[in-house]
């Protein structure tokens, strides 16, 4: 027997269990447009479990439990183009958030930047920007390779 999944709650839902669930979910409320769709408080201005929607997809998350070590999630935030990416990325050292990648085009046709929120969590903000077969892809890898 099969039972349905909540809307957004895809076969595979992303979750962390990190500290500074409340400013996380700020700051995905902030920079990614992200509501949420359940928040339960836990002891002393913690919050045991919450989801967070952000587009069409569901990420679950928690405060680790005492003792117990935190479990961050990397999670790639796909928007239009490469200027949006640029501007996410802005938004999101805004927002607290610390650069791990500055905004690039990559060999893959993808521009992308990475971030990481207060809690440890990694998210990479990408947009295609070209459409590279994958022959072309393994060219340029091996161009990038035989490169000094």
């Amino acid at each position: 027997m099969s039972y349905p999944r909540p809307q957004g709650h895809h076969i595979i839902t992303p979750g962390a269990s990190v500290p500074n669930v409340g400013e996380v979910i700020e700051f995905i409320q902030e920079v990614f447009n992200g509501s949420i769709i359940e928040k339960y408080d836990g002891p002393k201005d913690t919050v045991a479990h919450a989801e967070v929607m952000i587009g069409d997809s569901a990420f679950m998350l928690g405060e680790p439990e005492p003792g117990g070590n935190p479990i961050p999630a990397m999670l790639s935030y796909y928007v239009d183009t490469g200027e949006d990416v640029d501007s996410t990325y802005e938004k999101a050292l805004a927002a607290g958030a610390t650069s791990m990648v500055e905004p690039v085009t990559q060999f893959y046709g993808y521009r992308s930047a990475t971030v990481r929120d207060v809690g440890g969590n990694f998210w990479t903000i990408c947009a295609v920007v070209e459409q590279v077969s994958p022959e072309e892809i393994e060219r340029r890898m091996a161009e990038m390779e035989s490169s000094p």
